[in-house]
């Protein structure tokens, strides 16, 4: 099996191995640099960092077009019901949901907030994914946090996906850092040149350990690591 990873833009992300093919905070009507719309999006399950309107995106859209479960912490999984869509699930740090196969979901902690319009919507997680026998960390919205490298020891990932766009999260100085916490070989840069608040120069993002995979909305990659 090959995992192909897709940068949909800001912090949105499809995994797939040919069979389970998982949407990460798809978040494209309104993200100007999202290369395609929720129409075009195919995909087995949907995974939500936490419950910003920048992460959920058009999760409701995809996931009632796909038969999609969407795996996403108790209190968010809650309110997609309310949304009419009942194929959620509900987990928290520390726990790992199998996606069938040699699929699987696991949520980590990660320093950020979570609401949706003003309703409390749990507490923000990072999200380790295993597809295509590889393990991508998404490190979702976050500080920097000690623990990301008991998280690289434990899980072993073969990419970390890191937020650089400061004011919000890590600027790259710190997601540095956290690469080289974490540990893995290869380091994406998310969550950032969105919108001019986080406009930063990629160039910064310099992990001593990690090499750096910068990618382009809507172009795959094939994780060979």
């Amino acid at each position: 099996m090959t995992l192909e990873l897709t940068w949909l833009g800001h912090s949105a992300f499809l995994l797939s191995d040919g069979t389970c093919t998982v949407a990460v905070d798809p978040f494209l009507t309104g993200n100007p640099t999202a290369p395609c719309v929720a129409a075009d999006i195919k995909c087995s399950h949907i995974a939500l960092t936490h419950g910003h309107e920048d992460h959920v995106g058009d999760t409701i859209e995809i996931a009632k077009a796909n038969g999609a479960p969407v795996i996403a912490a108790f209190e968010i999984t809650n309110w997609v019901q309310s949304q009419g869509h009942d194929l959620v699930e509900p987990g928290n740090p520390g726990g790992r949901i199998d996606l069938g196969g040699d699929c699987w979901v696991a949520f980590t902690q990660a320093l950020h907030s979570s609401s949706y319009g003003g309703q409390y919507m749990g507490m923000p997680c990072g999200l380790m994914l295993h597809v295509g026998g590889k393990t991508v960390y998404h490190c979702g919205d976050t500080g920097l946090f000690g623990d990301m490298a008991l998280l690289g020891e434990i899980y072993k990932p073969d990419v970390a996906i890191i937020p650089i766009g400061d004011r919000f999260t890590m600027g790259p100085e710190l997601a540095s850092r956290a690469a080289d916490l974490i540990g893995a070989p290869i380091a994406v840069p998310c969550h950032y040149d969105t919108w001019p608040p986080i406009e930063v120069d990629v160039s910064r993002f310099t992990p001593q350990f990690a090499a750096v995979q910068v990618m382009d909305p809507g172009v795959a990659w094939s994780v060979t690591t």
